[in-house]
């Protein structure tokens, strides 16, 4: 039974809506002001809020704004009703995230219309969430095993001999054990990361509001974070000087945290694919009056168009051949980070002259 929870000062109306739902089937809970309505919507956590926009001290627009800014009740549905339905009100509820306006006065058959309506979208959204956290789920206790298992042995082997034999071991010997603990660590720290992150984006799918959310950042001083990363990556390879950089300081219409993301994988891929002494190069240019467009390029032994066509979750390129972990799930992130940015991640590649990977993301962040 779907729980109703409605917030209007006017008792008799209350009333009324109340006695129209309950024959409808539905639990209805009531709020004489928003202060009560927004501590009832995070106690009882209806299925649909019904709010009047014109109330003392707090209004149906401070009580939506509250709820939407709470993790728990962000995602209730709620219809803003109000007699003054004019454009500009509307505009401003549903900026601040309403899902629907229903203008008074209005029948018993719009309040059941409105209601139904709200609540038939919001399970066919529970339902794709659901059906994506049953995919993901069957996707991670599949794969994540087996991706985990070739830096995890590296560990627990070179960590068995050190315990058993460190007194016996000379001093070389035991630094080099130890920087493969090490980079497997830092291979397995990559690895979980990665699962972490698509398992994040994969829920972020099915929830607009989150989403929307996270498409509104910016990195205003863009070039500064690119060039960082990417030495990093270039020191981590041991390749400093294989590394040029071509970056406009524009700022870029995604967070810090993503761009970094996509910056590491894709550099590190870059040199993780290409052979000492050749170049791999990281452009960041404004060109285009639309456009922001990240280039990766380098020149290695290039991906046939198979590959390309096959970047996928958990698809990693020639595995058995290269033996590269995570390559197909990092490069998905990059596609779906820039995708839900608005953006393209294209890749050109051939086994000839190495591949360049081209991210071009809208200016203005609105897509």
């Amino acid at each position: 039974m779907n729980r109703i929870l409605v917030i209007d000062d006017e008792e008799w109306l209350r009333e009324m809506m109340l006695l129209a739902l309950r024959q409808r089937g539905f639990q209805v809970i009531e709020a004489e002001n928003g202060a009560l309505g927004i501590e009832l919507a995070r106690k009882e956590l209806p299925d649909l809020i019904l709010c009047d926009v014109n109330m003392e001290k707090v209004d149906g627009y401070l009580t939506l704004s509250s709820l939407r800014s709470d993790a728990t009740t962000a995602s209730i549905p709620f219809i803003l009703m109000t007699g003054l339905a004019d454009q500009a009100g509307m505009r401003h509820g549903m900026e601040l995230g309403a899902d629907d306006y229903l203008p008074k006065p209005f029948t018993i058959e719009a309040l059941y219309a409105a209601v139904d309506a709200r609540l038939k979208k919001a399970n066919v959204v529970r339902q794709e969430a659901e059906k994506k956290l049953a995919d993901l789920r069957e996707n991670l206790s599949m794969m994540l095993p087996h991706e985990l298992r070739t830096p995890l042995n590296g560990i627990l082997a070179y960590g068995e001999m050190l315990a058993a034999d460190a007194a016996n071991l000379p001093p070389p010997e035991i630094a080099e054990m130890g920087q493969v603990i090490y980079d497997s660590g830092k291979r397995l720290e990559r690895l979980i990361e990665n699962f972490l992150i698509y398992a994040q984006l994969e829920l972020l799918g099915s929830d607009p509001q989150k989403l929307h959310s996270l498409t509104r950042s910016h990195t205003q001083s863009a070039a500064g974070v690119i060039e960082k990363h990417a030495r990093g990556q270039a020191e981590a390879a041991k390749r400093p000087a294989d590394l040029s950089l071509e970056l406009e300081d524009v700022p870029v219409p995604i967070s810090e945290e993503y761009l970094t993301k996509i910056v590491d994988e894709l550099v590190q891929n870059a040199f993780k694919f290409s052979p000492a002494n050749s170049q791999v190069h990281v452009a960041l240019t404004n060109n285009s009056p639309d456009d922001v467009t990240l280039t990766i390029t380098d020149r290695g032994r290039g991906l046939s168009t198979e590959h390309i066509a096959k970047i996928g979750a958990y698809m990693q390129f020639d595995r058995k051949m290269h033996e590269q972990q995570g390559l197909g799930l990092g490069l998905t992130i990059c596609k779906r980070l820039t995708e839900m940015h608005g953006g393209t991640l294209t890749i050109q590649s051939n086994q000839a002259n190495g591949t360049t990977v081209t991210l071009k993301l809208p200016k203005t962040g609105d897509h």
